[in-house]
């Protein structure tokens, strides 16, 4: 009864707190719904971003890696970091000055409407058959894990699988649809600090009870049992007989995983979208740089807990990786703090389910909406037909959430894998866009496509020995030669330069470089301290 009692008063607070915020916004016009009026803060920023992009599919998923793989994988998170300095010094400022609301509008300006439409669309469908449903899915494992649902209810476990999500999922839509971006950031924020307060905690407690009360010898006991477990850089093959079940070679954070990071987060519109809101660039900034701070930290939350997990289990003790987590969570958490977990663990799912959802509306309601079906639509017919597009997208994802079950890598491998379909040629159109000033629409189009039947081909029909993380960087080079061949052929024939807006201020924050020289040696040093142990 006092996990519940302690579930439902945070879970009440944030929401009622974030409603008070709210009180006096104006969430019926564009900017109001979409960008949360252009007011947001730094910190705002920085905790939207990190709950945005940390999730249950993060908190299982990655814990689920570490437990079988070990500290490889800190690559997806500490190098995040490096994109992170792109986006505030480079990225960030020329979004700001053209007052862009979605990345697809700079699409248009570049090269036409049509290639706005193509990757508006893209980006729905990767939102709703990827994204969405594997936070749902990985959320949903958690609470059911955790709070027993299905033998409280008594009822089969998939039935409370398949309850959970629907609850979960429907609970986040509700926030997405009815608050806008401001509800979201908001509502992150608080979970932010939650997430990093009940997230450490899980670690620290296993380690304290490890070492008798002591932190560092619980952490000094673990590495003695598996030292190789620590290293964070691994020696599989990336190419030949094995390489598509490798985790993360070393050499593919030279290749494609750039590129990726360079997506997710300077160009990928449930993340940059929290930039496009802030009330000038030095909040912007701000933002991004502690979120990038913030993410050389997380692994001791979505990392470290497996690498302890396997010191308390055997290699074969879970059928399912994605159990790891919520079985350490319940060993090592005191009963009174599980509904306050849990309460931020849906906290977790409902950020990256409603910011998704969020980003899906706005593409949708500006970007097509508005282009083909009533180009004389007001602003707030385009709210409502953004709720609307929230509202049928919670549901697909909802439906389609329970079948990620059959993942056979795990989930956080299944979302990277299905995530490059889209991301790397999308990544490739709008680098393009700013760095090759001879790519044309037509070049950028036959490239985009070509990027998609590249990576299906290759990765999903004829499963070459290449690993994933390869082959986006083979794609993104083919991607450019295609798009600078057919430009050669199809020169471009619109001129377009960045033009300042006035949308906000643009003054730069006066940390802004000397804070992402930081961010660089910390990432570096993680890879030269943590690079030979074991």
């Amino acid at each position: 009864m006092v996990q519940f009692i302690s579930f439902f008063v945070f879970t009440a607070f944030v929401a009622a707190f974030s409603t008070w915020k709210l009180r006096k916004d104006r969430l019926s016009t564009q900017d109001g719904y979409f960008l949360g009026g252009r007011s947001l803060t730094g910190i705002v920023i920085a905790g939207s971003l990190l709950l945005t992009n940390i999730s249950t599919e993060h908190l299982v998923g990655m814990n689920g890696d570490s437990y079988k793989h070990g500290a490889i994988i800190v690559a997806w998170e500490v190098t995040s970091a490096l994109a992170l300095v792109a986006a505030a010094l480079y990225f960030a400022p020329r979004y700001l000055k053209m007052g862009l609301t979605t990345i697809p509008e700079f699409l248009e300006k570049r090269f036409d409407g049509l290639t706005r439409t193509i990757i508006a669309f893209l980006l729905i469908v990767s939102f709703v058959s990827t994204l969405l449903p594997i936070v749902l899915y990985s959320g949903a494992v958690s609470i059911e894990q955790i709070f027993d649902i299905s033998k409280l209810l008594g009822i089969q476990e998939n039935q409370g699988l398949w309850l959970t999500v629907v609850v979960v999922g429907t609970i986040g839509a509700v926030y997405a649809i009815f608050g806008g971006l401001k509800m979201v950031v908001y509502t992150d924020t608080i979970n932010g600090f939650g997430l990093l307060l009940a997230g450490i905690s899980i670690p620290f407690l296993a380690l304290w009870e490890i070492g008798d009360g002591h932190i560092w010898n619980g952490l000094q006991m673990v590495y003695d049992k598996v030292p190789e477990k620590f290293n964070v850089i691994s020696d599989e093959n990336s190419i030949g007989p094995g390489a598509r079940d490798a985790i993360m070679p070393f050499g593919v954070l030279f290749t494609g995983l750039i590129i990726n990071q360079l997506y997710f987060w300077t160009m990928h519109q449930s993340i940059i979208q929290r930039a496009l809101g802030a009330i000038n660039l030095k909040e912007a900034q701000k933002g991004l740089l502690f979120t990038g701070l913030l993410k050389i930290l997380i692994p001791l939350i979505i990392v470290l807990p497996g690498i302890i997990a396997f010191y308390y289990f055997n290699e074969d003790f879970f059928d399912k990786k994605e159990l790891v987590y919520p079985s350490l969570v319940k060993k090592v958490l005191p009963f009174w703090m599980t509904g306050f977990f849990v309460a931020v663990l849906m906290g977790a799912i409902l950020s990256t389910f409603n910011s998704a959802l969020n980003s899906a509306a706005t593409i949708f309601s500006l970007g097509i909406y508005k282009r083909y079906l009533n180009k004389k639509a007001r602003e707030k017919l385009l709210v409502r037909v953004g709720k609307s597009t929230s509202a049928l997208l919670a549901f697909f994802a909802i439906g389609i959430a329970p079948f990620v079950a059959q993942a056979p890598q795990g989930l956080y491998q299944l979302l990277q894998q299905l995530n490059g379909i889209f991301f790397i040629p999308m990544a490739t159109v709008i680098l393009a866009g700013f760095f090759l000033p001879k790519v044309s629409a037509t070049g950028a189009k036959v490239g985009l496509f070509f990027g998609l039947i590249f990576y299906i081909t290759t990765n999903f029909i004829l499963q070459v020995d290449v690993h994933y993380v390869h082959l986006w960087g083979v794609e993104f080079v083919l991607n450019i030669l295609v798009m600078l061949l057919v430009s050669w052929q199809f020169p471009r024939i619109n001129t377009f330069r960045i033009t300042d807006v006035g949308a906000v201020e643009l003054n730069q924050w006066r940390y802004a470089k000397s804070f992402s020289i930081l961010l660089v040696i910390l990432t570096l040093g993680i890879y030269v301290l943590l690079g030979n142990v074991g």
